[in-house]
Formats: C-alpha cells, sequence, structure tokens
C-alpha cells in the first residue's frame, strides 16, 4: 500500500496562533516532547463540516495539560475557533482533526520548566476506520503482554503522547499475529480498554464496560453511555475479568476513530454482532451528524 507521509501534504496546519502551510510547520530535534514525552492531543472527528463535541475535546486537552504540569497559551474558546478555521481553509467537511499541545526547546533535561508550550491543529480526510465487510463480523482482538498501569504510576487520566507507547507495541503485535488490535488488562488483570478505544459487554440484554480508574473515560464512550441510557438500556459499570467473556454476547469498542465497532474474537472467544451493537451503532451515527447545537447533548 502506497503511503501519503503526514509531512508531506497540502493545506496548512494551525501553528501557535497562525495557519501555516503545512510542510513548513517544523519540530526541532531538541524539543523536550520528543526526549520526554511531554505532549498531550486530541482526537476528533468532524462530520458534515462540525466537529462533535468539539469543545469537551478541547476542554480536555486543556486538563491534559494541567495534569502534565503546563497551561495551554490559548482559551478553549480560541482552540475551537483555530480547529473550526483548519476545517475551512482544507475544504473539509468529514475529517479527523489532530490538536496538539507540547513543550518545546528551551532546556533539554528533565526539568522543563520554562519550556515554550506549543500548540498546532491538523486535520485530514478521514474514512471509515474499519470496511463494512469487517464491520459486519466484527473485528479480532488479542490480549497485549503488556499492562495499564495504575493511577499512581503514570497520568492515566490525561490523554499524554508517552501513555500510548504500550499501544503501538500491543497493536504491532497484535497485526504481526493476523488481528486487528489489542485488549489491554490493567496492572490488576482486569479488562480495560483496546490500544485506543473503550470495550462494552453485552450480557443477558444489560450492557457493562469497565470503570475507568486507569484508563481514559472516552468522550465517545460517555456518549454511547448517554445513548443506552435514553433507550432504556441498563449500563453498569464494573470490574470486567477476562473470564467475564465466556458469557457474553456481544462486544464492541466505541472511540473517535473506531466511532462502535462490533468485536468478533478476543482470544479463544467468539462474538455475534447483535441487535444491541447495531442500535447503538446506528444511534451514534445518526447522532454525530446532527446539528452541532443538537449533537452536544447525550453525554453520561
Amino acid at each position: 500500500m502506497s503511503l501519503i507521509p503526514f509531512d508531506d501534504r497540502d493545506g496548512v496546519i494551525w501553528h501557535n496562533g497562525e495557519l501555516v502551510p503545512w510542510r513548513d510547520v517544523k519540530l526541532h530535534i531538541l524539543s523536550h516532547a520528543l526526549h520526554y514525552g511531554s505532549s498531550v492531543f486530541e482526537g476528533e472527528r468532524a462530520y458534515n463540516g462540525t466537529i462533535f463535541k468539539m469543545s469537551e475535546h478541547h476542554e480536555r486537552l486543556r486538563l491534559s495539560g494541567e495534569i502534565l504540569g503546563f497551561e495551554l497559551p490559548y482559551t478553549v474558546s480560541e482552540i475551537d475557533a483555530a480547529a473550526e478555521l483548519v476545517l475551512r481553509e482544507n475544504n473539509l467537511t468529514d475529517a479527523y482533526v489532530r490538536p496538539v499541545a507540547w513543550r518545546g526547546s528551551e532546556m533539554m533535561g528533565i526539568s522543563a520548566q520554562a519550556t515554550r508550550i506549543n500548540v498546532a491543529i491538523a486535520a485530514w480526510e478521514w474514512p471509515s476506520y474499519f470496511s463494512p465487510e469487517l464491520r459486519a463480523k466484527g473485528i479480532r482482538l488479542m490480549t497485549s503482554p503488556w499492562r495499564r498501569p495504575p493511577a499512581n504510576a503514570a497520568p492515566v487520566h490525561a490523554k499524554a503522547a508517552g501513555l500510548y507507547m504500550i499501544c503501538t507495541m500491543s497493536k504491532h503485535l497484535a497485526e504481526d499475529r493476523g488481528y486487528h488490535d489489542c485488549l489491554m488488562l490493567d496492572h490488576r488483570g482486569r479488562v480495560s480498554e483496546a490500544t485506543g478505544a473503550n470495550i462494552f459487554l453485552v450480557q443477558d440484554g444489560k450492557l457493562h464496560t469497565p470503570i475507568p480508574d486507569c484508563f481514559l473515560d472516552g468522550i465517545t464512550r460517555r456518549t454511547v453511555i448517554g445513548l443506552a441510557r435514553a433507550k432504556g438500556i441498563e449500563v453498569i459499570e464494573r470490574v470486567i475479568l477476562p473470564e467475564d467473556f465466556a458469557k457474553t454476547s456481544e462486544v464492541f469498542l466505541t472511540g473517535t476513530a473506531a466511532e462502535v465497532t462490533p468485536v468478533g474474537e478476543i482470544d479463544d472467544y467468539r462474538f455475534t454482532p447483535g441487535e444491541m451493537t447495531r442500535t447503538l451503532s446506528d444511534a451514534y451515527s445518526a447522532l454525530v451528524r446532527q446539528p452541532a447545537k443538537t449533537a452536544k447533548g447525550c453525554a453520561a
């Protein structure tokens, strides 16, 4: 497959308050974020020219920076306006939007109090994450050998770049073995999430999902919980162990990129995408394509 490098594309990127030609946006090799992971980001989707839950994403970006010990030099409203500008200037309507904030190159060492906090926003066309055929039968997951760290060992409630290192390692391993993604257990051996999406299980007509005490409580996760409850579906947030899959009829993932993605296999367990998965997938698809004022609702 021929790849288009992300540093060699047409268009513009919003970088520290200015629109800059895509190929001219540069990061110095001695930026603190590159060496020490002092970076936070968001993944957002635009549908019909509107970024779904845009302000929620940018508020989380701000909070993630605070957790890592830095303050964004722009307000949430200013970042909202910049993201919308990037969409317009790149003539995008259905797109993926990536805001990112990072420590610059003013200091090189563990201490980084005097580094500049840089912010950039890029956007590009984004088709469906998985093919319709794959969504129909569900994707294949294997359990990762890597574990999600405890909340007292890492900034687990920030969308921080460094936390995704074990996700990349896990996903590469899964793909090398013919799977699509990995199931991540936490440090206690409990089910937590996939490499970039939250997980839900259907048992006896009820929806079960892990308590997000050491991983990100996703915006899509909260949205789907709200949609389920609005439809009278009981949602149970609880400790989930791998052996719980034996009494599970449906499994699906939720995330900005994945949306609502059925799972057909986790290790030796098999599932068939069913009515609840389809109902919530359809409800989510309808919600994200509504006008922005309406789409702000349904958060749990």
